[in-house]
Protein backbone atom coordinates (compact mmCIF):
# COMPACT_ATOMS: atom_id res chain seq x y z
CA UNK A 1 0.00 0.00 0.00
CA UNK A 2 3.01 2.24 -0.46
CA UNK A 3 2.18 5.61 -1.96
CA UNK A 4 4.58 7.87 -3.78
CA UNK A 5 5.06 11.55 -2.90
CA UNK A 6 2.65 11.58 0.00
CA UNK A 7 4.56 13.68 2.52
CA UNK A 8 7.29 15.24 0.43
CA UNK A 9 9.25 18.04 2.00
CA UNK A 10 8.42 17.31 5.63
CA UNK A 11 11.28 18.66 7.70
CA UNK A 12 13.49 16.04 9.37
CA UNK A 13 12.59 15.59 12.98
CA UNK A 14 15.35 16.73 15.36
CA UNK A 15 16.56 14.19 17.89
CA UNK A 16 16.43 16.44 20.94
CA UNK A 17 13.20 16.58 22.92
CA UNK A 18 12.84 20.36 22.96
CA UNK A 19 13.09 20.60 19.19
CA UNK A 20 10.64 17.75 18.79
CA UNK A 21 8.10 19.66 20.83
CA UNK A 22 8.20 22.45 18.25
CA UNK A 23 8.00 20.13 15.25
CA UNK A 24 8.05 22.42 12.17
CA UNK A 25 4.86 21.98 10.12
CA UNK A 26 4.40 25.18 8.12
CA UNK A 27 3.07 25.49 4.58
CA UNK A 28 1.03 23.20 2.40
CA UNK A 29 4.13 21.54 0.97
CA UNK A 30 5.19 20.46 4.45
CA UNK A 31 2.11 18.25 4.75
CA UNK A 32 3.34 15.61 2.27
CA UNK A 33 6.18 13.06 2.59
CA UNK A 34 7.94 11.14 -0.19
CA UNK A 35 6.49 7.71 0.53
CA UNK A 36 5.49 5.36 3.31
CA UNK A 37 9.13 4.24 3.49
CA UNK A 38 10.11 7.83 4.11
CA UNK A 39 7.29 8.10 6.61
CA UNK A 40 8.70 5.11 8.49
CA UNK A 41 12.07 6.86 8.60
CA UNK A 42 10.37 9.94 10.07
CA UNK A 43 8.82 7.76 12.77
CA UNK A 44 12.18 6.11 13.43
CA UNK A 45 13.73 9.50 14.16
CA UNK A 46 11.78 9.57 17.40
CA UNK A 47 13.77 6.52 18.49
CA UNK A 48 17.22 7.21 17.02
CA UNK A 49 20.01 7.94 19.46
CA UNK A 50 17.79 7.43 22.48
CA UNK A 51 18.41 5.12 25.41
CA UNK A 52 16.12 2.10 25.56
CA UNK A 53 14.73 1.28 29.00
CA UNK A 54 12.60 -1.57 30.27
CA UNK A 55 9.21 -0.75 31.80
CA UNK A 56 6.47 -2.82 33.32
CA UNK A 57 3.39 -2.88 31.09
CA UNK A 58 1.31 -1.58 34.01
CA UNK A 59 3.42 1.60 34.09
CA UNK A 60 2.18 2.54 30.61
CA UNK A 61 -1.17 4.19 29.93
CA UNK A 62 -2.72 4.13 26.46
CA UNK A 63 -2.56 7.03 24.02
CA UNK A 64 -5.14 9.77 24.46
CA UNK A 65 -6.33 9.17 20.88
CA UNK A 66 -7.35 5.70 19.72
CA UNK A 67 -6.29 4.45 16.30
CA UNK A 68 -7.65 0.89 16.06
CA UNK A 69 -11.10 -0.61 16.22
CA UNK A 70 -9.85 -3.97 17.47
CA UNK A 71 -6.64 -5.88 18.12
CA UNK A 72 -8.24 -9.29 17.96
CA UNK A 73 -6.83 -10.36 14.62
CA UNK A 74 -4.34 -12.78 13.12
CA UNK A 75 -1.69 -10.06 12.78
CA UNK A 76 -1.63 -9.53 16.55
CA UNK A 77 -1.37 -13.26 17.21
CA UNK A 78 1.57 -13.43 14.79
CA UNK A 79 3.24 -10.53 16.61
CA UNK A 80 2.65 -12.21 19.96
CA UNK A 81 4.29 -15.43 18.80
CA UNK A 82 7.21 -13.54 17.24
CA UNK A 83 7.89 -11.71 20.52
CA UNK A 84 7.53 -14.96 22.43
CA UNK A 85 10.13 -16.59 20.16
CA UNK A 86 12.77 -13.88 19.80
CA UNK A 87 11.83 -11.00 22.06
CA UNK A 88 10.76 -7.44 21.26
CA UNK A 89 12.96 -6.22 18.41
CA UNK A 90 11.68 -2.64 18.15
CA UNK A 91 11.09 -0.44 21.20
CA UNK A 92 7.86 1.47 21.72
CA UNK A 93 7.75 5.22 22.27
CA UNK A 94 6.35 6.65 25.50
CA UNK A 95 6.32 10.07 27.11
CA UNK A 96 6.42 10.71 30.87
CA UNK A 97 3.17 11.77 32.52
CA UNK A 98 3.72 15.14 34.14
CA UNK A 99 1.31 14.54 37.00
CA UNK A 100 2.28 10.94 37.83
CA UNK A 101 5.86 10.02 38.68
CA UNK A 102 6.98 6.71 37.23
CA UNK A 103 4.08 6.51 34.80
CA UNK A 104 4.12 6.98 31.05
CA UNK A 105 1.73 7.51 28.17
CA UNK A 106 2.12 5.39 25.06
CA UNK A 107 2.77 7.26 21.81
CA UNK A 108 3.06 4.24 19.52
CA UNK A 109 3.52 0.50 19.88
CA UNK A 110 0.40 -0.44 21.82
CA UNK A 111 0.23 -3.94 20.33
CA UNK A 112 3.79 -4.59 21.53
CA UNK A 113 2.75 -3.42 24.99
CA UNK A 114 -0.29 -5.68 24.90
CA UNK A 115 1.85 -8.63 23.80
CA UNK A 116 4.34 -7.99 26.63
CA UNK A 117 1.46 -7.85 29.11
CA UNK A 118 0.05 -11.16 27.88
CA UNK A 119 3.51 -12.77 27.98
CA UNK A 120 4.34 -11.38 31.42
CA UNK A 121 7.40 -9.52 30.11
CA UNK A 122 8.77 -6.01 30.44
CA UNK A 123 8.41 -3.54 27.58
CA UNK A 124 11.46 -2.15 25.79
CA UNK A 125 10.71 1.57 25.41
CA UNK A 126 12.18 4.92 24.48
CA UNK A 127 11.10 7.69 26.85
CA UNK A 128 10.84 11.11 25.22
CA UNK A 129 9.24 14.36 26.34
CA UNK A 130 7.00 15.59 23.53
CA UNK A 131 3.86 17.71 23.36
CA UNK A 132 0.40 16.56 22.30
CA UNK A 133 0.78 17.78 18.73
CA UNK A 134 4.03 15.92 18.17
CA UNK A 135 2.50 12.91 19.92
CA UNK A 136 -0.36 12.55 17.41
CA UNK A 137 1.95 13.12 14.42
CA UNK A 138 4.38 10.46 15.65
CA UNK A 139 1.55 8.04 16.43
CA UNK A 140 -0.09 8.56 13.05
CA UNK A 141 3.16 8.32 11.10
CA UNK A 142 4.23 5.09 12.77
CA UNK A 143 0.83 3.50 12.23
CA UNK A 144 0.54 4.73 8.63
CA UNK A 145 3.96 3.27 7.85
CA UNK A 146 3.75 -0.04 9.69
CA UNK A 147 0.46 -0.88 11.38
CA UNK A 148 -1.58 -1.56 8.22
CA UNK A 149 -4.64 0.28 9.50
CA UNK A 150 -7.73 -0.15 7.36
CA UNK A 151 -9.30 2.84 5.62
CA UNK A 152 -12.06 3.27 8.17
CA UNK A 153 -9.61 3.04 11.10
CA UNK A 154 -7.59 5.84 9.50
CA UNK A 155 -10.81 7.78 8.94
CA UNK A 156 -11.82 7.41 12.59
CA UNK A 157 -8.33 8.49 13.70
CA UNK A 158 -8.66 11.58 11.50
CA UNK A 159 -12.10 12.29 12.97
CA UNK A 160 -10.78 11.99 16.53
CA UNK A 161 -7.92 14.38 15.77
CA UNK A 162 -10.39 16.81 14.22
CA UNK A 163 -12.63 16.56 17.29
CA UNK A 164 -9.59 17.31 19.48
CA UNK A 165 -9.03 20.54 17.52
CA UNK A 166 -6.08 19.59 15.30
CA UNK A 167 -6.00 21.24 11.88
CA UNK A 168 -5.96 19.45 8.53
CA UNK A 169 -2.21 20.02 8.15
CA UNK A 170 -1.45 18.00 11.29
CA UNK A 171 -3.98 15.31 10.32
CA UNK A 172 -2.47 15.08 6.83
CA UNK A 173 1.06 14.71 8.22
CA UNK A 174 -0.05 12.08 10.73
CA UNK A 175 -1.90 9.98 8.15
CA UNK A 176 0.22 10.55 5.04
CA UNK A 177 -2.92 11.83 3.33
CA UNK A 178 -3.64 14.81 1.10
CA UNK A 179 -6.53 17.24 1.56
CA UNK A 180 -8.87 15.33 -0.79
CA UNK A 181 -8.30 12.05 1.05
CA UNK A 182 -8.91 13.67 4.43
CA UNK A 183 -12.15 15.22 3.15
CA UNK A 184 -13.37 11.78 2.08
CA UNK A 185 -12.43 10.34 5.47
CA UNK A 186 -14.39 13.09 7.21
CA UNK A 187 -17.41 12.65 4.96
CA UNK A 188 -17.56 8.92 5.72
CA UNK A 189 -17.43 9.48 9.48
CA UNK A 190 -20.05 12.24 9.23
CA UNK A 191 -22.57 10.12 7.31
CA UNK A 192 -22.09 6.79 9.08
CA UNK A 193 -22.70 6.87 12.86
CA UNK A 194 -19.75 5.75 14.99
CA UNK A 195 -21.73 2.87 16.51
CA UNK A 196 -22.50 1.53 13.03
CA UNK A 197 -18.80 1.67 12.06
CA UNK A 198 -17.99 -0.11 15.33
CA UNK A 199 -20.58 -2.77 14.51
CA UNK A 200 -19.03 -3.34 11.07
CA UNK A 201 -15.47 -3.35 12.36
CA UNK A 202 -12.17 -2.55 10.65
CA UNK A 203 -13.14 -4.27 7.36
CA UNK A 204 -9.49 -4.58 6.25
CA UNK A 205 -10.46 -5.72 2.76
CA UNK A 206 -12.65 -2.68 2.03
CA UNK A 207 -11.11 0.42 0.49
CA UNK A 208 -11.95 4.09 0.45
CA UNK A 209 -14.35 4.26 -2.48
CA UNK A 210 -16.53 1.44 -1.18
CA UNK A 211 -16.78 3.17 2.21
CA UNK A 212 -17.73 6.42 0.46
CA UNK A 213 -20.46 4.56 -1.46
CA UNK A 214 -21.78 3.01 1.75
CA UNK A 215 -21.77 6.39 3.47
CA UNK A 216 -23.92 7.86 0.69
CA UNK A 217 -26.43 5.05 1.14
CA UNK A 218 -26.39 5.14 4.94
CA UNK A 219 -26.44 8.94 5.08
CA UNK A 220 -29.91 9.21 3.59
CA UNK A 221 -32.50 10.29 6.13
CA UNK A 222 -34.74 7.40 5.14
CA UNK A 223 -31.94 4.88 5.80
CA UNK A 224 -31.44 5.49 9.54
CA UNK A 225 -34.06 3.00 10.73
CA UNK A 226 -33.05 0.45 8.11
CA UNK A 227 -29.37 0.63 9.13
CA UNK A 228 -30.22 0.09 12.80
CA UNK A 229 -32.41 -2.86 11.86
CA UNK A 230 -29.71 -4.51 9.74
CA UNK A 231 -26.82 -4.18 12.24
CA UNK A 232 -29.08 -5.58 14.93
CA UNK A 233 -29.73 -8.80 13.03
CA UNK A 234 -28.13 -12.01 14.28
CA UNK A 235 -27.15 -12.89 10.70
CA UNK A 236 -25.17 -9.63 10.50
CA UNK A 237 -23.38 -10.11 13.82
CA UNK A 238 -22.37 -13.67 12.94
CA UNK A 239 -20.28 -12.52 9.96
CA UNK A 240 -16.66 -11.40 9.73
CA UNK A 241 -15.93 -7.68 9.41
CA UNK A 242 -15.58 -7.56 5.59
CA UNK A 243 -18.71 -9.67 5.25
CA UNK A 244 -20.66 -7.38 7.62
CA UNK A 245 -19.75 -4.45 5.40
CA UNK A 246 -20.95 -6.33 2.30
CA UNK A 247 -24.15 -7.42 4.06
CA UNK A 248 -25.08 -3.85 4.99
CA UNK A 249 -24.05 -2.43 1.63
CA UNK A 250 -26.11 -4.97 -0.31
CA UNK A 251 -29.18 -4.46 1.88
CA UNK A 252 -29.08 -0.66 1.56
CA UNK A 253 -28.23 -0.70 -2.13
CA UNK A 254 -31.16 -3.00 -2.83
CA UNK A 255 -33.59 -0.71 -0.99
CA UNK A 256 -32.24 2.44 -2.63
CA UNK A 257 -34.14 2.11 -5.89
CA UNK A 258 -33.24 4.78 -8.44
CA UNK A 259 -35.95 7.18 -9.51
CA UNK A 260 -36.54 6.75 -13.22
CA UNK A 261 -37.72 9.54 -15.41
CA UNK A 262 -41.14 8.96 -16.87
CA UNK A 263 -40.89 8.19 -20.56
CA UNK A 264 -42.86 10.45 -22.90
CA UNK A 265 -46.24 9.03 -23.85
CA UNK A 266 -46.06 7.20 -27.16
CA UNK A 267 -48.51 8.24 -29.86
CA UNK A 268 -49.60 5.60 -32.32
CA UNK A 269 -51.57 6.18 -35.54
CA UNK A 270 -52.31 4.19 -38.65
CA UNK A 271 -52.61 5.33 -42.29
CA UNK A 272 -54.05 3.43 -45.20
CA UNK A 273 -55.05 4.63 -48.71
CA UNK A 274 -58.42 3.91 -50.31
CA UNK A 275 -57.09 0.89 -52.23
CA UNK A 276 -55.68 -0.61 -49.01
CA UNK A 277 -52.63 -1.79 -50.93
CA UNK A 278 -50.29 -0.42 -48.22
CA UNK A 279 -50.65 0.19 -44.49
CA UNK A 280 -48.44 2.47 -42.39
CA UNK A 281 -48.16 2.10 -38.61
CA UNK A 282 -46.83 5.39 -37.24
CA UNK A 283 -45.22 5.83 -33.78
CA UNK A 284 -44.13 9.15 -32.28
CA UNK A 285 -42.43 9.50 -28.85
CA UNK A 286 -40.47 12.61 -27.92
CA UNK A 287 -37.80 13.03 -30.57
CA UNK A 288 -38.35 9.55 -32.01
CA UNK A 289 -40.64 8.89 -34.99
CA UNK A 290 -41.04 5.66 -36.96
CA UNK A 291 -43.12 4.38 -39.88
CA UNK A 292 -43.63 0.68 -40.48
CA UNK A 293 -45.10 -0.37 -43.82
CA UNK A 294 -46.86 -3.60 -44.71
CA UNK A 295 -49.36 -5.07 -47.21
CA UNK A 296 -49.12 -5.50 -50.98
CA UNK A 297 -47.38 -2.25 -52.00
CA UNK A 298 -45.29 -1.85 -48.80
CA UNK A 299 -41.91 -2.65 -50.36
CA UNK A 300 -42.39 -0.56 -53.49
CA UNK A 301 -43.90 2.39 -51.60
CA UNK A 302 -41.08 2.23 -49.05
CA UNK A 303 -38.49 2.31 -51.84
CA UNK A 304 -40.31 5.29 -53.40
CA UNK A 305 -40.18 7.21 -50.08
CA UNK A 306 -36.48 6.42 -49.64
CA UNK A 307 -35.64 7.67 -53.11
CA UNK A 308 -37.52 10.91 -52.60
CA UNK A 309 -36.46 11.79 -49.04
CA UNK A 310 -34.30 14.73 -50.15
CA UNK A 311 -37.15 16.34 -52.06
CA UNK A 312 -39.68 15.63 -49.31
CA UNK A 313 -37.40 17.16 -46.68
CA UNK A 314 -36.85 20.32 -48.79
CA UNK A 315 -40.61 20.63 -49.17
CA UNK A 316 -40.99 20.20 -45.40
CA UNK A 317 -38.52 23.01 -44.72
CA UNK A 318 -40.26 25.30 -47.14
CA UNK A 319 -43.68 24.70 -45.67
CA UNK A 320 -42.37 24.82 -42.08
CA UNK A 321 -40.87 28.27 -42.49
CA UNK A 322 -37.32 27.02 -43.08
CA UNK A 323 -36.98 25.90 -39.44
CA UNK A 324 -34.61 22.98 -39.37
CA UNK A 325 -35.00 22.17 -35.69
Amino acid sequence: MARKNLLEGLADLPDDASAAASYPMRGAGKSLVRSLDELAKQADKFLEGEAVVELEPDQIDGSFVRDRLSDDDDAFRDLLEAIRARGQDTPVLVRPLANASGRYQLVFGHRRVRAARELGRKVRAVVKTIDDRTHVIAQGQENSARANLSFVERALFARRLDDLGYDREVIGAALAANAASISKMMSVTERIPADVVQAIGAAPGVGRERWVELSLLAGRAASAGRVAEIVGQEAFRALGSDERFAFLYKALNKSARPVRKAEPAQQKTRWQPADKAVQADIKASGKAFSISLKAKNAARFGAFLSQNLDGLYERFLAEDGNKGD
